[in-house]
């Protein structure tokens, strides 16, 4: 005896009941019981065995009508020169919808967000899978007898016996420049307040890597503001260059100044916070506004307070959303905030799912989510073209370890990084770049050529600095040369010394790069940086022209330099005379 649940939006009359039955007797058997019950969440009539789900859909049925009614107006009406009523006896007789069925389970445990489902033995690795009415899970382990599934949507409610049905596709989200200055969840529905997203494409959170026939070579700079990174470890547009350091060094504020100094440029932002506690995501998106970047920005944000399953899937919807840009030839910058948070989620669905644990607990294809991430960025091909997906994950270390075992993976990822101190940072320097172990496998391949050949030595000599400067706090004497070295050092120390919040366009970062390279040995370091900032200033206001062209192409012609080493002489000595 098998029992029959149908399910309908309105109940059913003794004589349609009856017709029902004689109708599905053929299918389940003479012995089968019926149960009626009335739902207001379904469109039509659902028949439930506890094996298969049919389903008799309004929506599936108005399409089937349309198709068919247009069909025999083709046929039937065309030639006579007239057309036919919507309701007439032909079209009634001639539609002929037909159900769907669904393959589905039962859920026969759960617990922490993890179900434990039977009877779907077609289910595919990552398919998304319907629990009961509105509820929905990501198909994790395959195992012979039994699907284990993370919960996504709605934890609590979900009851022994209740039914899953396999969508045969994986999570999907909106996509477009209709998501441009909203705040969304994972999920990619909006957090932010204000009304429904307007999108007309949706998009699966995961895809596969371009190709390397589909990619070109990464050369065009992507500026940061900030003249450190932009002058000693440039990024470039399609570049994955990590951020990495102890909590409370500036790792997010780094990241936050690229995407306000993307704000007049033709670079679509996306901003990915895993984890983050709801109050810094507020502050940062006050940040953005303040700062008129929050037009070009998409947030999205998986808060501390949400499920492993939820903070797991960030990072992929935050990359589909950026491959649509990308694919429509434009330049995306995506921030990943961070993957050190991303890697303990994963950590936590792996061990509920009771998957087997390696080095620091954490499964073994962490390296995997991780490589897969970040491969999606890249530079494209003009033939594909010709957009970019720059990538700026974000790892958090411990008391400045880099070789543990998160940070070396992502590090092998990673087409360099930009690792930040804490000894420099505690010590106001900001951005607290270690240049020793900083990097950028790209290198000045993708920078301006004023800035590449301004900087040439700086790196070098900074590195110098800090290593003399370590040497002498051992009050060894030291001479005159040294003496130099130390004083050039704290001064650019001091100019390389950034604000939050206030990028530096090329032309000004090509100015401070030229009056480094020895302009300011005459400058008491208390000064320089008032001093500089003066110098760019009077610059701008005696040649606006170069100014221009500086910013326009990047370019330090001879006639630019040229006209600074003029302003320099004058400035100085108008410098001297306030003195």
């Amino acid at each position: 005896m098998r029992n029959v649940t149908v399910k309908s939006s309105v109940p059913f009359t003794t004589a349609q009941k009856k017709r029902l039955e004689e109708g599905l007797r053929p299918r389940y058997g003479e012995d089968a019981d019926f149960f009626y019950t009335v739902d207001d969440k379904v469109f039509g009539v659902i028949v439930e065995d506890g094996e298969t789900v049919v389903e008799y859909d309004v929506v599936s049925l108005i399409k089937a009508f349309r198709k068919q009614s247009e069909s025999l107006v083709d046929e039937r009406f065309a030639a006579a020169g007239e057309l036919p009523s919507m309701w007439t006896k032909e079209l009634v007789d001639a539609l002929r919808p037909t159900p769907t069925t669904v393959q589905c389970g039962r859920v026969i445990a759960g617990a922490d967000g993890i179900l434990t489902v039977v009877g779907l033995p077609d289910c595919r690795y990552y398919e998304l899978l319907e629990v009961g009415r509105g509820r929905y899970a990501i198909a994790m382990n395959l195992l012979t007898d039994c699907v284990k599934a993370m919960l996504i949507t709605g934890k609590d409610g979900v009851e022994y016996g209740a039914l899953v049905k396999g969508t045969g596709k994986i999570v999907e989200v909106p996509v477009g420049k209709g998501l441009l200055g909203r705040v969304v969840n994972p999920l990619g529905k909006p957090i932010d307040g204000d009304e429904g997203l307007f999108f007309d494409k949706v998009r699966p959170i995961e895809s596969p890597a371009p190709k390397i026939i589909d990619r070109e070579k990464v050369s065009r700079p992507l500026m940061t503001g900030i003249l450190a990174i932009d002058s000693m470890v440039p990024i470039g547009k399609g570049q994955r260059e990590l951020i990495i350091g102890d909590r409370q060094t500036g790792k997010t504020s780094i990241a936050v100044d690229a995407i306000i100094n993307q704000r007049d440029k033709d670079v679509v932002c996306i901003y990915v916070a895993i984890g983050q506690r709801a109050g810094s995501v507020t502050k940062l998106i006050s940040k953005l506004k303040s700062s008129d970047a929050m037009k070009n920005t998409v947030l999205v944000v998986s808060t501390a307070d949400d499920n492993a399953a939820l903070q797991y899937i960030a990072p992929y919807t935050g990359c589909a959303m950026a491959e649509e840009f990308m694919e429509q030839g434009k330049d995306v910058l995506i921030v990943y905030d961070d993957l050190t948070k991303h890697a303990n989620a994963y950590r936590t669905i792996s061990l509920l799912l009771k998957r087997p644990s390696g080095r620091e607990a954490y499964p073994g294809d962490v390296f995997y989510i991780h490589s897969r991430l970040l491969e999606r960025s890249a530079q494209l091909s003009a033939k594909k073209g010709g957009g970019s997906i720059t990538a700026l994950p974000i790892i958090e270390t411990q008391a400045g370890d880099i070789s543990q075992y998160i940070p070396t993976n992502v590090i092998s990822i990673t087409d360099g990084q930009i690792y930040l101190e804490s000894e420099l940072f505690h010590s106001g320097v900001r951005p607290a770049v270690n240049v020793g172990l900083s990097v950028s496998r790209v290198g000045g391949s993708a920078q301006y050529p004023a800035i590449r050949k301004l900087s040439s030595k700086l790196r070098l000599d900074l590195a110098h600095f800090r290593e003399l400067a370590l040497f002498t706090q051992f009050g060894s004497e030291v001479d005159d040369d040294t003496k130099r070295i130390l004083e050039q050092g704290e001064k650019v120390t001091t100019i390389l010394t950034q604000k939050e919040g206030e990028p530096f366009g090329v032309d000004k970062e090509a100015i401070y790069l030229y009056m480094i390279g020895g302009k300011l040995s005459d400058v008491d370091k208390s000064e320089v940086k008032k001093y500089i900032e003066g110098f760019y200033s009077y610059f701008c206001s005696i040649d606006y022209a170069s100014i221009r062209e500086l910013k326009k192409t990047g370019v330090m012609t001879d006639e630019i330099r040229s006209a600074l080493d003029d302003a320099a002489r004058d400035y100085a000595t108008a410098y001297a005379k306030k003195k």
